[in-house]
């Protein structure tokens, strides 16, 4: 080989070399810190960079993108000296790369750590249960505080959550009585009150129950009285239309008694005074009726007034006597007196039918008479 191509092919090698090594390709949402024999020269933004070979050096490359990073359960003492062990979610993003990489050594570490000194401090302030139901405060206590010391650091917290927060296994287990207790108590008077919503309407159905039968009732007593009241009247009426005899009142007056007597209701039953009046009214009347038939047909041999008088007493015997004793029960008072009564108009129209009948001639009569 020529001597003098060696030496030109050392020196393209080293031309390729230092053209390769000048020239810095950094992707997107990346920044490159450049350091100059040792020192901080400058960052390097995404695309195409050139560098000075051999003098320029990356020292780190940095993403400036939003990042997640999820601490360990820490151990942290409450107000009421109860440990919880409560973990942290942080949502962070490097603002300066030049600062997250000269400010501090590993910003990890220190934004873990601080975060852990942070919950102590604001933790230890509250009790479990203010603890529990105050997330919101611990998150933005815990964001001022950081946001405060990683400024310097390059870094912007956007976000802190508590992602759990695990109570003592004693601790859980009276908590978990206590929720219980207080579903129990809640669905007790969930229960209470549906009760007492049912009773209320329920004595509300029975109220519009009660107060629409009793206006039923009304209006059929009203009804029923206007219906009675309009055949007493009709009755009235018909009965002065028709001029009625004494006769026929009083045999209508004998046939109501018995149905007096009839109720259950009735324990003490008056006979009234003008009872056996009525009955010789209805004897007296049907005798009369008897007499005039008498009267007007032949009277037979032997048979005068006098025997007339005599028959009519007969039946008469078999009327109730006034001054009789009535202390038997009502039942049998409204018998015995139906019994005469039946008696008495029996006996009066057996004598009106044979004072019709045809009269035999007497012994002493002739057929010229």
């Amino acid at each position: 080989m020529d001597p003098v191509v060696i030496p030109i092919l050392v020196a393209a090698i080293v031309v390729v070399f230092l053209v390769a090594s000048t020239v810095r390709i950094v992707p997107q949402a990346r920044r490159y810190n450049i350091e100059r024999f040792g020192r901080y020269r400058r960052t390097l933004q995404p695309g195409l960079n050139f560098v000075v070979p051999v003098a320029d050096r990356v020292n780190t490359k940095l993403d400036v993108r939003e990042q997640v990073y999820s601490s360990d359960p820490k151990p942290v003492i409450t107000e009421d000296n109860l440990v919880v062990n409560i973990d942290t979610v942080l949502y962070y993003q490097i603002t300066d790369p030049r600062a997250a990489a000269y400010e501090v050594a590993d910003f990890l570490q220190a934004i873990d750590q601080l975060t852990v000194t942070t919950l102590r401090n604001v933790i230890g302030s509250m009790d479990l249960e203010g603890t529990l139901t105050s997330r919101e405060e611990i998150n933005a206590r815990l964001r001022t505080v950081l946001d405060d010391a990683t400024g310097k650091w390059g870094i912007r917290v956007n976000r802190v959550e508590i992602k759990a927060i695990d109570p003592p296994h004693t601790i859980k287990e009276a908590m978990e009585k206590q929720m219980r207790a207080e579903r129990d108590k809640r669905a007790a008077i969930l229960h209470a009150e549906g009760e007492r919503q049912a009773k209320i309407l329920t004595a509300e159905g029975t109220k519009q129950k009660d107060i629409l039968e009793a206006q039923g009732t009304q209006q059929a007593m009203i009804l029923r009285a206007d219906g009675e009241a309009k055949a007493v009247e009709l009755v009235f009426q018909a009965v002065h239309r028709n001029n009625a005899d004494p006769k026929i009142l009083a045999y209508k007056y004998l046939e109501t008694l018995p149905h007096l007597a009839k109720s259950d209701n009735n324990t003490f039953w008056v006979i009234p005074g003008e009872l056996t009046e009525a009955v010789r009214a209805v004897t007296s009347a049907f005798g009369d009726q008897s007499t005039m038939g008498l009267r007007a047909s032949a009277q037979p041999e032997g048979t005068t007034t006098a025997d007339a008088d005599d028959a009519s007493d007969e039946g008469g015997a078999a009327e109730l006597e006034a001054g009789s004793s009535l202390s038997f029960d009502a039942a049998a008072a409204a018998d015995e007196v139906a019994k005469q009564a039946a008696a008495v108009v029996s006996d009066a129209k057996a004598e009106a039918e044979a004072a019709r009948a045809p009269q035999v001639p007497g012994r002493g009569q002739t057929s010229g008479d």
